[in-house]
C-alpha cells in the first residue's frame, strides 16, 4: 500500500473517530456498562483499554459480549441511542458508509 494511501486512511479514520461525541451509550452507559468504560471530569465516557478494547468483554453485573467496531452495530438498537453521533450520521438503513 502506497504512503498517500496510508495517509489518507488514517485521516478517514481520525476523522471517524473524532466524530464521537463519546455519550458512551453504544457500551452501555445508560444500562449496563462495560466494565472498562470509565467517566472524565467533563462528563463524557471513555474506554480505560481503547487500543486493546475488541474482543470479548464483561458489563459491570457481570453479561460477557463481544466488543465490536461501532460500525458494526449501527443497525442494532440500545438504550438512548438517539444521542449517537454515528446513528445522527446515518440514520437510515438503506444509507451505506463509505
Amino acid at each position: 500500500m502506497g504512503s498517500e494511501l496510508k495517509d489518507y486512511l488514517r485521516l478517514k479514520e481520525e476523522e471517524w473517530e473524532d466524530m464521537c461525541i463519546r455519550c458512551g451509550g453504544c457500551c452501555g452507559a445508560f444500562d449496563d456498562p462495560c466494565e472498562h468504560l470509565c467517566k472524565d471530569g467533563n462528563g463524557k465516557y471513555y474506554c480505560d483499554i481503547y487500543l486493546h478494547r475488541f474482543g470479548r468483554r464483561r458489563t459491570v453485573s457481570g453479561e460477557v459480549f463481544d466488543c465490536v467496531p461501532v460500525k458494526k452495530i449501527l443497525d442494532r438498537h440500545w438504550k438512548n441511542d438517539f444521542l449517537c453521533a454515528y446513528k445522527q450520521y446515518r440514520p437510515f438503513p438503506w444509507f451505506k458508509l463509505k
